[in-house]
């Protein structure tokens, strides 16, 4: 494409890279033919850190690929349709200045070309959704058309390059340096190898560590290995914690819009999760296990009064925020641990058990949605809410669930420093400091190149743990946890970093992952300046502070 063209079309409104299907064909369409494509930062992954790494080497001035498996950028904030997981103090700290721009660009998008009433326009902070979960619950689509946004500018110029539909497949290395990543177009099946100085892995599931040999860890590590005070006696490897095929729903008023019976509900409707400590009761109740100390715990579903509990803790478009008659109803999306998939990993199993998972997973969220139609207790003490509809126009799917499941935890590399329980866990701090809880901090790293804050939160596991929820401390981001033990020029990029188990359960949350991604991306756009490895960066002192002055720079906040 000539680079006018590509300009005229970029100066477009940002509706068309939602709706029009030529234009966005145009913009990130697989190579004509095959073969090599070369830049200097190659990023697989267009999640949340992906795009964080890509926008970060782009704006350093470095040539960017950036592969993304679905056909939607954002990763957990958009194919996922997870409204964004963030601390209390996000609208000032605690985030960097880009991940900031993301927030405000969603904001903006609302207010250039959605019908908000002029209340909701005038909201400093507007929460599109109003949901309790997030101060800026939104529908995913906007998230999607914020990233080109930001994107734009680097595809305008050419040193960005997007190739939607794109799974890794294969990788080749020289000792320990990746020499090209192949990806396969899901649509045509057509390979292009890609070439470059440095790699990014911001897949959801660490797909290039083994692609390319790098050592990596999965599921539970043994108490024996990281001392970490929740941590089992052996390692479970293949314990991971829940994921979950996430939809959104409608509801409006003396609507009917009971889907067809799911294959699988008589299954569903009567689980019962195995878990220890034990769960309530059946999987499908308003009734859940309390985190914090397991008891039963009840919240309310009432769409049509749009209660809190439920309804509002996730809701992503509130109808009151727009004039009459622009939404026939709010949009709340369905998180929940209802939906939680315990039966089996989506990760490092046969191709049939993996695709046997990603239907059960689907069957689980569809079996969800006819139990709230059909049966689901209600206030008034009648049976389900016919009156609930899916939405395949906010997730860009045909049946109404998410493009991608929500996967909470990934392989993880054996990294140069590796972030445990006892970094960040209030009551361990306070064990090891003897300070109070008012006192306490997390542990502090020389490396810093972010921050983050969320409690140290596990779902239920596949391998029959019931929640892990733990208070923790606002904490940093080392960068010896994005650079492997012995790869040289492939860093981690998302919730691959090196973690355990226990410790990805503050590190996988939206403002983190972007930080991870963006820091990533800087460094790889430093080694790539410097002739030098991401290792060789960390070892030495000068070159690191060197390095973290840049970051900050950037925008990127590396204390508390």
């Amino acid at each position: 494409m000539r680079r006018r063209e590509l300009l005229s079309l970029i100066s477009l409104s940002l509706p068309p890279l939602l709706v029009d299907t030529s234009f966005r064909g145009l913009l990130h369409a697989a190579p004509a033919s095959l073969g090599e494509r070369n830049a200097d930062v190659v990023v697989v992954g267009g999640g949340l850190g992906g795009c964080a790494a890509a926008l970060a080497a782009a704006r350093a001035g470095c040539r960017v690929i950036l592969t993304e498996e679905t056909d939607w950028l954002g990763g957990q904030l958009s194919s996922q349709a997870v409204p964004p997981d963030e601390h209390s103090k996000i609208e000032t700290s605690g985030c960097t200045s880009a991940y900031r721009e993301l927030r405000d660009a969603i904001r903006g998008y609302y207010r250039q070309y959605m019908p908000l009433t002029a209340a909701a326009r005038a909201q400093t902070h507007l929460n599109p959704g109003q949901g309790s979960v997030s101060r800026i619950c939104h529908e995913p689509r906007v998230a999607v058309a914020a990233l080109y946004q930001m994107l734009g500018p680097h595809l305008a110029d050419g040193r960005l390059t997007i190739l939607l539909n794109h799974r890794p497949t294969a990788a080749n290395t020289d000792g320990d340096r990746v020499l090209s990543v192949t990806c396969q177009n899901a649509g045509t099946g057509e390979r292009v190898e890609l070439t470059g100085t440095s790699f990014v892995d911001a897949t959801e599931t660490g797909e290039l560590l083994p692609l390319t040999g790098t050592e990596f860890v999965t599921g539970f590590e043994s108490q024996a290995e990281t001392a970490e005070p929740h941590a089992p006696t052996s390692a479970q490897p293949q314990n991971h914690q829940a994921a979950t095929w996430c939809f959104p729903i409608q509801y409006i008023a003396e609507g009917d819009f009971t889907i067809a019976k799911p294959d699988q509900y008589d299954f569903w409707r009567s689980y019962v999760p195995a878990l220890k400590p034990a769960w309530p009761g059946k999987l499908f109740d308003w009734t859940y296990s309390n985190p914090a100390t397991f008891e039963p715990r009840t919240l309310a579903f009432d769409p049509q009064k749009e209660a809190a509990g439920w309804w509002l803790y996730r809701r992503i478009a509130a109808a009151k925020n727009f004039i009459p008659g622009a939404y026939r109803g709010s949009i709340s999306l369905v998180n929940w641990p209802q939906n939680d998939y315990l039966e089996g990993n989506f990760y490092d199993v046969t191709a049939e058990e993996q695709q046997r998972h990603m239907q059960g997973a689907k069957q689980l969220s569809l079996s969800l949605m006819y139990w709230m139609q059909t049966e689901a207790p209600r206030p008034d003490g009648g049976t389900g809410w016919p009156e609930l509809r899916l939405c395949p126009e906010v997730v860009g799917t045909d049946d109404g669930l998410a493009k991608y499941p929500y996967i909470r935890e990934s392989r993880r590399i054996r990294a140069r420093f590796t972030v445990l329980e006892q970094h960040i866990s209030q009551a361990a701090r306070m064990e090891e400091t003897g300070l109070e809880a008012s006192e306490v901090k997390a542990a502090s790293f020389q490396d810093t190149v972010g921050v983050g804050s969320y409690r140290l939160d596990l779902h239920p596991s596949t391998g029959g743990d019931n929640y892990i929820d733990l208070a923790s401390l606002p904490f940093e981001i080392p960068l010896g946890a994005l650079i492997p033990e012995r790869m040289q020029n492939l860093y981690a990029g998302c919730k691959n970093l090196g973690v355990t188990h226990l410790s990805n359960g503050c590190y996988r949350l939206h403002p983190v992952e972007w930080n991870i991604g963006e820091a990533a991306g800087t460094l790889a756009a430093h080694c790539h300046e410097q002739k030098c490895s991401g290792e060789a960066i960390h070892s030495n002192p000068k070159k690191l502070a060197a390095f973290q002055t840049r970051l900050q720079a950037n925008g990127v906040q590396l204390h508390w």
